[in-house]
């Protein structure tokens, strides 16, 4: 079978010169180990697969015709009933009967954050929802980018032409000098490379992938060979609508909504057409997502940093924002909050503490509990699990009891999740593999006829 790993997404997403524009529709399949561009080498996730698949398919399909109308029938079927369709129409609906499994900035732990790469290989890997931080460039373009400066994980530095647009802005009551998307237009950010933030991890693909813009974000998960979510941070509200202006007077968090809107976003949670286009829509400023609660039904999660910090549009502190009075008034607005881990169970000397009652006083409220972030890494990891993820997992899942974990790893979490979860689906699946023999056997016990 076809290997959905690379499939078509907006061009310009990523640097042509480095990897491939990834294709799905069949007459865009790899082969030969070359792209749809001729100055494309392979596809960097499986060189050569896609060519291998895709003529075996052809000639399966090509010997039934020439042979018997039987084994056509016994490919097709095949081909049926996989999760994994060849084409965009019928897609595999997004599971809900478990946790959600949520992309952090992509599956980061692999890829630069935030890149063309980063999505599909989470989407490859299995996550639910994607997740981005949405900001704004100079001329009002919406980018899928994290930090308020762009210092830190973009080569920014090297292009002497920008070397001026060093800057010193204050961001929630603290000043952050450095270099700010909101002074570089679209065109300028696109000229920049994303590195890997951390240095512990796969450094090879630094240099090689431009930022993307919140459509070519929206359009992965369209083009994606299975149903995925989208999770877009409404990102420094504050600092983007005071100095960035739209011509038509509009709002950063308009331009957001507009956007989802274009693309068919709609729906409360858990609606028909929710679960079509399923998206959350989250800030760590609630202003902004009252705000949007005139524009759209879609559900809204509250993010919730260290209690002691303040917020940027209340200047109330997180500690004051998840109070129960809080709750009860944001709970019209909210279906639920995305708070920092060590807000729900400490830790202290890397060894966790007991659990506060913020999970439970968010459940009295009917709210869900979405939180962040859960890396592989050992440093990222408190001693209890010993080293291990999965552990982690584990408590977080059975012990804690959340209903969606942001991870930088989203094929670690995905595997758990496959592994905790196939005894309840054994039965099914062996009623699925069992009609489906017999509705072969009748196909060709008819054909023999």
């Amino acid at each position: 079978m076809v290997n959905p790993s690379c499939y078509e997404a907006l061009d310009p997403v990523c640097d042509h010169r480095s990897i491939p524009q990834f294709g799905w529709k069949l007459n865009e399949i790899w082969l030969e180990g070359k792209g749809p561009n001729s100055d494309v080498d392979v596809c960097p996730f499986h060189p050569k697969v896609h060519s291998n698949s895709y003529q075996t398919l052809v000639i399966s399909i090509s010997m039934a015709s020439s042979t018997s109308f039987a084994p056509l029938i016994f490919v097709l079927l095949i081909i049926g009933c996989t999760a994994r369709p060849l084409y965009n129409g019928n897609r595999k609906p997004l599971q809900t009967f478990r946790p959600y499994n949520i992309a952090h900035r992509g599956s980061n732990g692999e890829f630069p954050e935030e890149t063309a790469p980063a999505y599909m290989r989470a989407i490859e890997e299995g996550a639910d929802f994607i997740e981005s931080d949405i900001l704004s460039s100079k001329d009002g373009m919406l980018i899928c980018f994290h930090d308020v400066t762009l210092d830190d994980i973009t080569d920014v530095a090297n292009h002497q032409e920008f070397a001026n647009r060093k800057r010193t802005y204050e961001v929630q009551g603290v000043n952050f000098t450095g270099f700010f998307p909101i002074d570089f237009t679209l065109k300028e950010l696109k000229s920049l490379r994303v590195k890997q933030r951390y240095n512990f991890r796969d450094q090879q693909y630094n240099g090689k992938f431009q930022i993307i813009t919140f459509e070519e974000f929206i359009s992965i998960a369209l083009k994606a060979p299975r149903i995925v979510g989208i999770y877009p941070e409404i990102k420094n509200p504050v600092l983007i609508n005071q100095y960035v202006k739209w011509a038509d007077g509009k709002r950063f968090e308009d331009k957001i909504m507009e956007t989802l809107k274009k693309y068919g976003y709609k729906g409360s949670y858990l609606s028909k057409d929710w679960l079509e286009q399923p998206a959350f829509i989250q800030s760590f400023a609630p202003t902004s997502l009252v705000y949007i609660s005139n524009l759209t039904d879609l559900p809204k999660i509250l993010l919730i940093d260290d209690i002691t910090i303040p917020t940027q549009d209340t200047n109330q502190s997180y500690g004051e924002i998840t109070s129960d009075s809080y709750f009860d008034y944001i709970k019209d607005y909210v279906v639920g909050i995305g708070p920092w881990k060590d807000t729900v169970v400490p830790v202290v000397n890397n060894y966790l503490q007991t659990p506060t009652d913020l999970l439970d006083r968010a459940r009295a409220h009917n709210l869900q509990v979405h939180p962040y972030t859960y890396r592989n890494e050992n440093q990222f990891l408190s001693l209890n699990f010993n080293q291990d993820p999965y552990e982690e997992y584990d408590y977080w899942f059975n012990k804690i009891g959340v209903d969606g974990m942001f991870t930088d790893f989203t094929g670690s979490l995905h595997r758990y999740q496959e592994w905790t979860s196939s005894n309840c689906h054994n039965t099914s699946d062996e009623k699925t593999a069992s009609k489906l023999l017999h509705k072969i056997a009748s196909l060709v016990t008819s054909y023999k006829g």
